[in-house]
């Protein structure tokens, strides 16, 4: 029999349970009963499991217990997670009649971001494989995502979601019930596009500081100091700007790229790659 490695997989299994509990939770409500503490509960129960996500693959290589078991367990578990879970808070979130044009543009712009998300854990896993014993290609893999991650997805919609129910929002604009849903909608089939794009997003594995350890700690302390009073205080706000601002600074990166040319060496990595 086949040694199933115990750590990595319960760890998955945990992430997997946060993004279950987020699905079941929020269907116990009736449709636009949602509040905001449900809304912050579930950002933080899938914050939970995009720890767990990161985690998971990290301890396996640690202590040398990667299987294939694994790769599709941490895979499926995503696919949950962060592929449905988003779109299940999305919709009960809104308020819309059922039958309307507006209610089925709301749950097409939720199946869209799904089914995208799922495209791009399966096109992660095929090129996983493709560069698997090839040390110069995992290098290079490594350095950055083709489209958008998924848990960055999810969470960059979920921050959304938080943000225009918050009392910030309400406080410094006001929209409608039909025009948010417009727009909720939008930003679902926006990230859903993202995810199944040839565009590059850059990797925290591929981070390097070329700093003395004693002024990396430093910075790092204070910079801790902030994001953990942020969260605190600013939650939403906190969350809507790292999620987004993540995006933002990988679409700068794509656009000096393209600005820079193919025959420029500047930000080559940021290549979109060729449509197959």
């Amino acid at each position: 029999m086949r040694r199933v490695n115990f750590l990595p997989n319960i760890i998955t299994a945990f992430g997997l349970a946060c993004g279950l509990f987020v699905i079941f939770k929020v269907n116990m409500i009736g449709p636009g009963s949602g509040t905001f503490q449900m809304l912050y509960t579930s950002a933080f129960l899938l914050l939970l499991a995009a720890f767990a996500d990161l985690l998971d693959g990290a301890v396996a290589r640690i202590i040398r217990a990667e299987s294939e078991f694994g790769f599709m367990f941490d895979s499926l578990a995503d696919a949950v997670s962060f592929g449905i879970a988003p779109s299940v808070l999305f919709l009960k979130n809104l308020s819309l009649e059922q039958g309307t044009g507006l209610s089925f543009f709301a749950a097409t712009g939720a199946m869209l971001f799904s089914i995208c998300g799922i495209l791009r854990l399966v096109r992660f896993n095929v090129t996983a494989n493709e560069v698997k014993g090839n040390a110069a290609a995992q290098a290079a893999y490594k350095k950055h995502f083709t489209g958008l991650p998924i848990p960055q997805a999810a969470m960059s919609a979920v921050a959304v979601n938080l943000f225009f129910a918050s009392s910030w929002a309400h406080e410094w604009f006001s929209m409608s019930e039909n025009s948010m849903a417009i727009t909720l909608t939008c930003i679902m089939i926006l990230l859903g596009y993202l995810m199944i794009s040839r565009w590059k997003f850059p990797s925290v594995k591929a981070l390097e500081f070329r700093v003395p350890s004693f002024q990396l700690v430093f910075v790092t302390v204070v910079i801790a100091i902030f994001i953990l009073y942020g969260v605190l205080y600013y939650f939403p706000i906190m969350l809507l700007i790292a999620t987004w601002g993540y995006i933002l600074i990988a679409f700068i990166l794509s656009i000096i790229r393209l600005i820079a040319g193919k025959k420029s060496k500047t930000l080559v990595d940021f290549e979109p790659d060729p449509e197959d």
